[in-house]
């Protein structure tokens, strides 16, 4: 399964984090509500799996999602930190989501 987010397609959406690897990329939050996905946050890391189940942000993510928290990935092995931050940003500006505003 996947979800496009961007131009990027991302694997889930997921429910835990049970499925994710603990390997670089880039996650997408998701609050589904009804059959719609919004994003509420996107972050990058080097251990997705551990970075989202360990969030900072958790509290944000639950205080804004009135339905059901999920979690997609974009894995990318090929890219250092500088690249993933960049793939980060693009989507932030594209989305404007409302947890991790910097």
């Amino acid at each position: 399964m996947s979800i496009s987010v961007g131009n990027y397609s991302f694997e889930g959406p997921y429910t835990t984090t049970d499925s994710l690897d603990d390997k670089s990329g880039i996650y997408a939050i998701h609050c589904k509500i009804y059959d719609k996905y919004y994003l509420i946050d996107v972050g990058e890391s080097s251990q997705v799996k551990s970075r989202v189940a360990n969030h900072d942000r958790k509290d944000c993510w639950t205080k804004n999602c009135k339905g059901t928290l999920t979690v997609s990935v974009y894995y990318t092995p090929n890219l250092q930190q500088a690249g993933r931050r960049l793939i980060e940003q693009e989507l932030r500006s594209l989305y404007d989501p409302i947890c991790g505003k910097q």
